[in-house]
């Protein structure tokens, strides 16, 4: 791990700005991306999503977000530029995520993820996560199985 590149990544709230750099992660990283247009509704519109973006100067290299559902926080998508992953950006990005919603007074997050996606699921596990159920066929590309895994938050005052 470059532990310099660690060192000069800056997460803050994702801005309108953000999406260009958002997108080309997108399409690098799903094979049903969202559009840019989803994104843009999600910050301009839905008032319970929040989103992060992981920054090194005026590159977004990750982003993560979520929906606020009163105490719940439900986990949209992660995701980290190829020339980025295995250096610690998706754990900044869920660590800042899980701070962010324990400010927000949420008790507990949920998520969906690829039954074979072993490096998310490696992540969220290091989290606290764990497997509670199982959706079947829900990805629409491959008719994949998606774990639902849940994390109770520690509150902090």
């Amino acid at each position: 791990m470059d532990k310099d590149i660690i060192k000069g990544i800056e997460i803050v709230n994702t801005k309108f700005d953000h999406i260009d750099d958002i997108i080309a992660i997108e399409n690098l990283s799903f094979s049903i991306p969202w559009s840019k247009k989803t994104f843009w509704d999600e910050l301009k519109n839905n008032e319970f999503a929040i989103y992060l973006s992981a920054k090194i100067e005026d590159k977004v290299v990750g982003y993560a977000g979520m929906w606020k559902i009163v105490d719940e926080g439900h986990i949209t998508n992660i995701a980290v530029h190829p020339k980025y992953r295995q250096m610690g950006v998706g754990s900044r990005l869920l660590e800042a995520l899980m701070k962010r919603a324990n400010t927000e007074g949420i008790t507990k997050m949920t998520l969906e993820v690829r039954r074979n996606n072993k490096a998310a699921r490696h992540l969220y596990e290091k989290f606290g996560f764990t497997v509670y159920g199982i959706r079947k066929e829900y990805y629409a590309d491959n008719g994949e199985d998606a774990l639902i895994m849940w994390c109770e938050l520690q509150q902090t005052e």
